[in-house]
């Protein structure tokens, strides 16, 4: 959604390649256009990502040129256009968003390629399926993925904050299971900060960062309570996953989804199957990736971002800022403090994440919603935070990237607009030679999905990004589809994906949910239990704040360790 020693750009969120099925590699371009596809050998073919392509290819006189795409993301990067806030959508959601997108693509062997993985163990490891391989990797029986567990190959490890020096408060101590584990050896900082966790990428903000530290919480938590009942240790790690990766499906199925997407498309997805994107699967056909999602519909993400956050007790009032929350992360920062050069991974006098650092869950998730009654879980609503309105606009901090989230730092900055989000998302796709908007509206109409087209009119009417009036005709004929699904959502939407968007969205992570080895698509009757509000359970109730009070034992301590503002 949005992604040490340097990990390969193809590996990481914005990668430099695509293995498509059917097609060959499509690779980066010089120039940022359209790319032909070349051959690929077969281990070529097994080391990369499997994508697919759901719609048709757009034409070169449908791509907008480099100059297009120049003044388009600087549009959508506006300082000076005020987005709105979404209500009923916090914060966290952006960055469980971010979560779910490294669950979905994460290549789970490429890295750890051996003699005995077979075809099929690699091409599984490289299907997008809802399983949550980004928190589990290959397992504890693998030689190589054991490190991310505890001695006893079923609990997953936790990280140790670092007290912050000469402060006598709660912030100067160490607090265990607040931060990833990390590698804590090797003779350079960057090696030593490195989390020690299977997708690196869970690194590379704090948010997404803290969110999976909750996961490694959650499914530790899940296993103490299993060993309370007398579960079999022989039985215990995988009885363990499947009911962390149900209780994950149905969260997102019942409570992420329709936080971004329009319901009534969700509630006919996963109440009538899929109509466009794989609608048939044979018993034995791996779930694939389409581009129209992962580089189209789903960067929704980029939207909701803030540029400010209230983040805890000490980073309050707007005082969260992005660029720090790239900064307090090993992959895109250093974990530590100005004045230390943040582009220098050698920099800075952090190992791992400073307790003044830990997040406030209250001000991410609504648990004014799930528990009304806790007023030790509520924060004012000048603390909490909303996510931005999914709408052409994305706050400016994301048109001047650091180099270290995508894999840049160490290397010479590139040209100024390349560290712009948008317009690094409309040449990616560009290069994809991806459908635009209306030709995918067209192949759903064909398809007998209920899609009304956007017209000049909402091109140019929009609430977001302003355009020029030969950007507005440009766009009008041949939107890129990422834009065109932010303008649906914008004009049509109420700032939820719908129309083109939504339809994609839904029916690729209802793919994705049926592909997994756990799945609560092949399996209706399954229901969650482990909302720690038993009401919930009655009505079958899971949601992100569930699987948080779950995960911190339901405590106003855990899930904001470093007490309210006073």
């Amino acid at each position: 959604m949005f992604r040490p020693a340097r990990e390969p750009q193809s590996k990481r969120h914005l990668r430099s390649s695509f293995y498509v099925v059917g097609e060959g590699i499509l690779a980066e371009s010089r120039d940022g256009g359209p790319s032909e596809p070349l051959t690929a050998s077969t281990v070529a073919d097994l080391r990369k990502f499997r994508f697919s392509r759901l719609g048709p290819h757009s034409r070169p006189a449908q791509q907008l040129d480099r100059e297009a795409r120049t003044e388009l993301a600087r549009a959508m990067t506006d300082p000076e256009r005020e987005q709105p806030d979404q209500p009923g959508v916090p914060s966290g959601f952006t960055y469980l968003g971010q979560f779910v997108d490294h669950d979905l693509t994460l290549d789970a062997t490429a890295v750890r390629l051996e003699d005995e993985i077979t075809v099929r163990q690699l091409l599984q490891g490289r299907s997008p399926a809802l399983d949550l391989d980004s928190l589990y990797g290959l397992g504890p029986d693998h030689r190589f993925d054991r490190r991310f567990y505890e001695e006893d190959g079923i609990r997953l490890k936790s990280g140790t904050t670092q007290g912050v020096p000469d402060d006598p408060s709660i912030v100067g101590r160490p607090l265990t299971g607040f931060d990833l584990p990390r590698t804590g050896t090797g003779s350079l900082r960057s090696e030593r900060r490195r989390a020690l966790i299977p997708d690196p990428r869970n690194d590379e903000n704090l948010v997404v960062a803290q969110i999976h530290t909750a996961f490694i919480r959650f499914h530790n938590r899940v296993v103490a309570d299993l060993v309370g009942k007398g579960v079999s240790s022989a039985v215990l790690f995988e009885t363990a996953r499947e009911t962390v990766v149900k209780h994950y499906q149905w969260m997102l199925r019942h409570d992420f989804l329709p936080r971004i997407v329009d319901p009534e498309i969700v509630d006919d997805v996963f109440g009538n199957g899929r109509r466009v994107f794989e609608p048939r699967p044979g018993e034995h056909d791996l779930p694939t990736m389409p581009i129209e999602f992962s580089v189209g519909a789903y960067r929704l993400g980029h939207s909701m971002v803030r540029g400010r956050y209230n983040w805890n007790r000490v980073f309050d009032q707007g005082r969260g800022t992005l660029e720090l929350l790239f900064r307090f992360s090993g992959t895109s920062g250093i974990l530590s403090p100005p004045p230390a050069d943040a582009a220098d991974p050698e920099a800075g006098d952090f190992e791992r994440l400073p307790t003044n650092w830990i997040a406030d869950f209250r001000r991410l998730f609504a648990f004014r919603e799930a528990v009304p009654d806790r007023a030790d879980l509520q924060v004012p609503d000048a603390q909490f935070n909303l996510a931005k309105r999914i709408d052409t606009l994305l706050v400016n901090p994301l048109a001047d990237l650091p180099l270290g989230s995508f894999g840049g730092r160490g290397q010479a900055a590139p040209p100024e607009i390349e560290l712009n989000l948008a317009f690094r998302n409309l040449t990616r796709a560009s290069m994809l030679r991806l459908a635009t908007g209306q030709q995918m509206a067209e192949y759903l109409v064909d398809r007998k999905v209920d899609v009304e087209p956007l017209t000049r009119a909402d091109f140019a009417q929009g609430g977001g990004a302003q355009l020029s009036a030969p950007l507005v005709d440009a766009v009008a004929r041949h939107a890129p589809l990422w834009f065109y699904a932010l303008r649906e959502a914008e004009v049509k939407g109420g700032g939820k994906l719908t129309g083109v968007g939504g339809r994609i969205v839904a029916e690729v992570f209802h793919r994705a949910i049926e592909g997994s080895r756990h799945s609560i698509v092949r399996d209706p009757f399954w229901r969650p239990f482990l909302s720690p509000v038993q009401d919930r359970n009655a009505r079958h109730v899971f949601e992100m704040t569930d699987l948080l009070l779950h995960a911190f034992e339901g405590r106003a301590d855990q899930l904001n360790p470093l007490g309210p503002v006073v």
